[in-house]
């Protein structure tokens, strides 16, 4: 059966669509045991192909400025259309994680950044990254609205907007960040990971 036409265990549908025929010989996929696997795997019949699928990495920063404020973005882009979020986007297979970083902060903010403590990992299956946070300081730049990014504003830590937060993955950040920095505030409507609905973006 081909990949397309069933439902890929912890697979987004977004990404299913793009794992339908093997990339080497570009005959279909189909999903099934392999005899060497401890699980269902797509497979090329003709050539032999195993097609592992794995989540993206994600990386980004909460820059905080001279006077303890968060930078934060509203996104210019979807997904999460004009709702607040950390600067942050794919790793590039040619660059470390704290470049891709410093990289996505730049693209986003106007602002060049330093990675100092990383806030934390958080893991989404249901939209398959794998997010890496750190704090960073501002080191250089402008801070300015980009292709990216709708504003960029700095935020109070008692001020985020946490109704209007874009992503699980931000709210977590944000959430750590807090308790790291300032555990003496509240995080309102904030979870632990394991607690949020598995369908929610």
């Amino acid at each position: 059966m081909s990949a397309r036409r069933q439902h890929l265990p912890g697979v987004p549908a977004w990404l299913a669509a793009n794992l339908n025929y093997c990339s080497r010989c570009s005959e279909p996929l189909t999903l099934g045991p392999l005899d060497t696997e401890t699980r269902d795997r797509l497979v090329c019949h003709k050539c032999g192909f195993i097609a592992y699928v794995n989540p993206r990495i994600v990386v980004g920063t909460l820059p905080v400025t001279e006077a303890g404020e968060l930078v934060l973005i509203r996104r210019a882009i979807e997904p999460g259309y004009g709702a607040w979020a950390q600067p942050g986007g794919f790793l590039e297979i040619d660059e470390t994680a704290q470049e891709g970083a410093v990289r996505e902060t730049l693209e986003e903010t106007g602002l060049i950044v330093e990675p100092t403590d990383i806030v934390g990992v958080y893991t989404r299956p249901q939209a398959a990254v794998v997010v890496v946070c750190w704090e960073a300081r501002i080191v250089g730049g402008r801070a300015q609205a980009t292709s990216e990014s709708l504003e960029v504003r700095n935020y109070a830590p008692q001020s985020i907007p946490w109704p209007q937060v874009a992503f699980q993955t931000t709210a977590w950040a944000l959430r750590d960040w807090l308790r790291l920095r300032h555990p003496e505030l509240d995080t309102p409507g904030v979870r632990h990971p394991l607690g949020w609905p598995a369908d929610s973006a």
